[in-house]
């Protein structure tokens, strides 16, 4: 919609496809993850963009009157720039986009690491207010594992920062990442971390490799395989028997999911668990997507 020169390809979550796709940062700087294929093409090393060519890009725009009510800090790990580059981002979207209702990012927990609450105070007051937040897990083990580069306590500090300076937090966490021999401490530990966390909003995908997964396997070090759809079905069961929160708007209907949720926890919590305990008990009742419905 938006006449801008990216540099392909480039991911948002599902929520903002109605965004403003502004890409103030080209792929990330961890980019270490052994489970994420969205950055390891060539052109995307990371690379921040320069602020005058950001604000060319946002003048463009302002000058051919598209209508923008809200826009994504593209590409996967904006926030590890500098409060000050942030703070004249967000000034000048504020000064060509007034009336701009939210800004949202991707953020790693390492973004947060060196930004205090009186920061992310100012960048709320700049209007930037939500944080999608990959945690995966919320198991050390699991986290170690795939070369997350977290760990439970520093996924639970980002998510206190981002909750004491005012914004929103969208976390996610996927389904299978553990294998089946860590599914259990993985689910039961990532229910403990939203538990102390206490999320806006939590989704859950199942991981997937469109390229294999073999490079995974390598570097997960005990073995690894996918798990079948009744085994995330159990740790799907295994995670919201253990979630206790109290306002969150939980969503797992991403194209990866088989078994679509949605509602808010806890007020739904017997609703959803007893969807995924009939799926388990009894199969053909809950409506489930297909093989080929599960596109990435």
């Amino acid at each position: 919609m938006y006449p801008l020169n990216y540099i392909e390809p480039v991911f948002r979550p599902p929520s903002e496809w109605k965004s403003l796709i502004l890409q103030v940062a080209n792929g990330c700087s961890y980019n270490k993850c052994t489970f994420c294929e969205m950055y390891t093409m060539e052109q995307k090393r990371f690379k921040p963009k320069k602020t005058d060519v950001i604000e060319a890009e946002l003048r463009q725009i302002a000058e051919a009157g598209y209508p923008v009510q809200r826009i994504f800090l593209a590409d996967g790990d904006a926030m590890t720039l500098s409060v000050r580059r942030l703070r004249e981002i967000l000034q000048l979207i504020r000064d060509y986009f007034p009336n701009v209702s939210r800004v949202s990012s991707y953020c790693l927990p390492r973004n947060l690491k060196n930004k205090t609450v009186d920061d992310l105070q100012e960048l709320r007051s700049l209007g930037l207010s939500l944080m999608y937040v990959g945690c995966e897990s919320g198991d050390n083990e699991v986290l170690e594992r795939v070369r997350k580069g977290e760990s439970y306590d520093s996924s639970l500090d980002a998510l206190k920062k981002i909750k004491a300076a005012g914004m929103k937090s969208s976390v996610m966490i996927l389904n299978g990442l553990g294998g089946p021999s860590l599914s259990e401490q993985h689910a039961i530990q990532s229910a403990r971390l939203m538990n102390e966390a206490q999320p806006d909003y939590l989704s859950t995908l199942v991981v997937e490799f469109p390229r294999g997964s073999d490079d995974f396997e390598a570097a997960f070090e005990i073995p690894w395989r996918k798990l079948e759809q009744l085994e995330l079905f159990r740790e799907m069961e295994l995670l919201l028997d253990h979630l206790e929160l109290d306002k969150t708007i939980f969503r797992s209907d991403h194209a990866s999911n088989y078994l679509v949720l949605k509602g808010v926890l806890g007020k739904d919590k017997d609703k959803l668990l007893n969807t995924v305990r009939t799926a388990i008990n009894k199969p053909g009742m809950i409506p489930l997507r297909q093989e080929w419905q599960r596109g990435l």
